[in-house]
C-alpha cells in the first residue's frame, strides 16, 4: 500500500492593495441590486427612462456605420477618438459658448473613466482634493482608489462657497477642486453665473486645477443656461470640462470626454493607452451620425422629464415629514431633501423598502461629517402616475 505524499506547504498570496481593500462599493448599486424586484418604485438610481431612448434613430446609425463603414468600424481606433465624433463634439461645445477644436478634445469610455484619467495624470497618493458637500459619489471613489486626502468646502443653495473655498485652498493646499456646477448630483442645485466667476478666481489666485464635470447640463426644463466655468476669463488654462452622452443618448454606448489643456490632455491619452487604448470605434461612429438629430430629440426628452419633475415636486409635500425642506431643480434628474434632524435616512431604507419603494441615503454623498437626514430621489425613471403612487409609499414608509 503506498502512502500518499503530504502536500507541500502554500504561502497565502499577496494581499490586495491598500487602496483596493479601503474603497467600499457603490451604495446606490448596492440599493438598485436590492430593489430589482419590478414591483419596486425605485427612485434610488441615475438611469435615464429606457422608453425614451431612440431605439430607431440609434439602430439606423448603427446600420448605416456599418454598410458604408464596416473595416473602419470593426478595427481598433486612436486613443484619442475618432475624428468625426470630435468634430461634432467639438462644434457643439463651441455652440455652448467655449470656443473648441476637435484637436482640444479626448473621447472616454463614459466621462466616469474621465474622471479616472484625471486621477492618473494628477494625483499622487496624499495628494489633496476639494469637493463640494455633498457630491457625487463615484467621483470620491475616483479619488480614494488614487490615495487622495479628499477635504469638503462648505457651500450653500448657490454651490461652493467662496470663501470657504479661499481658506481650504490656503489651509489644506489642494491639487484640484471638482464640481457638478449644473444640476448637480445629488442635490440638483446650479450654481449662478456670479458664484462660478468668483472660484475661478479663487482657482487662479491659489493654483489649483478645476475639474467641472457636466454631464446633466442639456437637461433644463426651465431657466436660463448659466456659462461653464471654462469659458470664463482666467479659467482657460486650469479648469478640465468633461461631457457625456450617457444621459443624453443612452448610457449602455459608454460614450464621454475631455477637454483639457494641452498637457493633461496628453497625460491623459497616455493613461488611456495604458487603460483600454480606446473607446469602441463602432459606438463612436456611430454617436458621430447620431450627432446630426440629438438635439430634437433632447427636445423630446426634456418635455417628459420636466413633467416628471413637476410631478414629483408636487408630492413631496403629503410624502414627506412635516418639517422636511427639498430642492427644486431646473434640470437635470435629481432633487435633494433634508426631513428633519431625528431622521435616519439610512436607518429608515429597510422600512421604506418593505414598502415597495426606494431612495438613496445622503450619507454617502459626504467626504466628512455626513448629514443622516438627506436623501436623494431620481424623478426621470417613473411616470407622473408612477412619481405620485411612489411618493404615497414613501410617505407610508416614513411616516409608519
Amino acid at each position: 500500500m503506498t502512502v500518499a505524499e503530504p502536500a507541500p506547504p502554500r504561502a497565502p498570496v499577496p494581499p490586495l492593495a491598500a487602496r483596493a481593500r479601503g474603497v467600499g462599493g457603490s451604495p446606490v448599486r448596492d440599493i438598485l441590486a436590492v430593489t430589482a424586484r419590478p414591483e419596486v418604485i425605485n427612485f434610488a438610481g441615475g438611469l435615464p427612462a429606457p422608453e425614451l431612448f431612440d431605439r430607431d434613430g440609434i439602430t439606423a446609425a448603427f446600420q448605416e456605420v456599418l454598410q458604408r463603414q464596416p473595416d473602419r468600424a470593426l478595427q481598433y481606433s486612436t486613443t484619442e477618438g475618432e475624428p468625426s465624433l470630435r468634430a461634432g463634439l467639438a462644434s457643439r461645445v463651441t455652440a455652448g459658448g467655449l470656443p473648441t477644436g476637435p484637436d482640444d478634445l479626448l473621447i472616454t469610455t463614459g466621462s466616469q473613466q474621465a474622471l479616472s484619467l484625471l486621477a492618473t495624470a494628477l494625483l499622487e497618493p496624499g495628494d489633496t482634493v476639494l469637493v463640494e458637500s455633498p457630491c457625487y459619489l463615484a467621483a470620491l471613489q475616483v479619488f480614494a482608489l488614487a490615495g487622495a486626502r479628499v477635504v469638503a468646502v462648505p457651500g450653500d443653495a448657490d454651490g461652493v462657497d467662496p470663501r470657504a473655498l479661499e481658506e481650504a485652498a490656503g489651509r489644506e493646499r489642494p491639487k484640484l477642486l471638482y464640481l457638478v456646477p449644473t444640476f448637480q448630483n445629488p442635490t440638483g442645485r446650479t450654481m449662478p453665473a456670479a458664484r462660478r466667476a468668483a472660484v475661478a478666481a479663487v482657482a487662479a489666485r491659489r493654483g489649483l486645477w478645476i475639474v467641472e464635470d457636466d454631464p446633466y447640463g442639456e437637461l433644463r426644463y426651465d431657466g436660463e443656461r448659466v456659462p461653464w466655468i471654462a469659458s470664463l476669463p482666467g479659467a482657460e488654462d486650469r479648469t478640465v470640462l468633461l461631457g457625456s452622452l450617457s444621459k443624453v443618448m443612452a448610457p449602455g454606448l459608454r460614450l464621454g470626454w475631455l477637454r483639457a489643456p494641452a498637457g493633461l490632455r496628453r497625460a491623459c491619452a497616455v493613461a488611456k493607452q495604458a487603460a483600454d487604448l480606446h473607446t469602441p470605434t463602432l459606438n463612436q461612429l456611430a454617436a458621430a451620425r447620431y450627432l446630426d438629430v440629438l438635439d430634437a430629440h433632447v427636445e423630446r426628452v426634456r418635455a417628459v422629464y420636466g413633467a416628471r419633475r413637476d410631478a414629483m415636486l408636487a408630492g413631496l409635500p403629503d410624502a414627506l415629514p412635516a418639517g422636511s425642506v427639498w430642492s427644486r431643480p431646473e434640470g437635470g434628474m435629481f432633487l435633494w431633501a433634508r426631513l428633519p434632524e431625528s431622521y435616519d435616512t439610512h436607518a429608515l431604507l429597510p422600512r421604506v423598502v418593505e414598502q415597495n419603494v426606494a431612495y438613496v441615503p445622503g450619507a454617502p454623498f459626504y467626504a466628512g461629517e455626513p448629514d443622516r437626514s438627506t436623501l436623494r430621489l431620481c424623478f426621470v425613471t417613473q411616470t407622473p402616475e408612477e412619481i405620485a403612487e411612489g411618493l404615497r409609499r414613501l410617505g407610508r414608509g416614513l411616516g409608519g
